[in-house]
């Protein structure tokens, strides 16, 4: 994390550790406050958005080199890009959304992929900093699915019948008028929150923790007492490293499958 090392270059230079008069310096929001790294036109370019461009060009140069020369018998990069292809089709993209889905696996692939590389920037040396931590990206994540969901269930059911095949069918009459609300509100409101604040809530959560326990690190190593305190707080961060690791694959694949099942349902009601 940046802010990691922001944090423990402070307490480098202030002296401050356990036994001092200064109080443990508990992470808080502003450690996710950048300045701009430069300027041009007057724009600011912050870290977040760095990471999030060069984690775009990773995925672009990985599947580039992957299939510009694709072979009989795959390795090396093809071999590696196959298996993540296959792996979003035949687990994601067919089971949510049936024989019409292989049209969407170049999307699914892409989508589950930038979102596991924006999740692994949180332990990348020098990035250290997950940028779906910062709401602005799956937000603007969630508003790409969301068009393309709303898209295909209009063109594929019409605008009116969309609306009409949200709603059960044979509910009682006097159900109706609030389960219209209800449905609505999912449809419209809370599945689009829910699928943006998971994948933010997760990543700001874990990268909060790891951060507060390798500060508590560097506080803890001053004196004899607190360094056993400090090796305690050291095998969590590698604890909580590792853990981390499984939820950034773990909630790409969250968000892809949601996102398969979202469009599933714009092409076929019944889905």
């Amino acid at each position: 994390m940046s802010a990691v090392i922001a944090s423990t270059a402070v307490l480098a230079s202030s002296g401050c550790h356990a036994g001092t008069s200064c109080g443990f310096p508990a992470p808080s929001l502003d450690n996710f406050d950048f300045k701009a790294l430069f300027t041009i036109g007057g724009i600011g370019f912050y870290k977040p958005e760095l990471l999030a461009l060069i984690c775009a060009g990773l995925v672009v140069w990985f599947f580039w080199m992957a299939f510009r020369k694709p072979q009989l018998v795959p390795k090396g990069f093809q071999n590696v890009g196959e298996v993540g292809y296959l792996f979003i089709r035949d687990q994601i993209a067919r089971p949510m959304i049936g024989k019409k889905g292989d049209r969407f696996v170049p999307f699914l692939v892409t989508l589950f992929f930038l979102v596991w590389m924006l999740n692994l920037m949180e332990i990348i040396p020098i990035a250290q900093l997950p940028v779906t931590g910062f709401i602005a990206f799956p937000a603007s994540l969630m508003l790409m699915v969301y068009f393309t969901y709303w898209y295909q269930a209009i063109k594929n059911q019409g605008f009116f019948g969309f609306l009409k095949n949200i709603i059960p069918k044979g509910v009682p009459l006097w159900v109706l008028p609030l389960l219209i609300i209800v449905e609505v509100a999912r449809v419209f409101l809370i599945q689009p929150f829910t699928l943006m604040v998971r994948l933010f809530g997760n990543m700001f959560a874990g990268h909060l923790l790891l951060l507060t326990f390798t500060v508590a690190t560097w506080y803890l190593t001053s004196a004899t007492v607190s360094a056993v305190f400090a090796a305690g707080s050291i095998v969590m961060v590698v604890v909580l490293t590792a853990f981390e690791m499984g939820i950034q694959a773990l909630q790409a694949y969250i968000f892809t499958m949601l996102t398969a099942q979202y469009i599933g349902e714009g092409i076929e009601a019944a889905h």
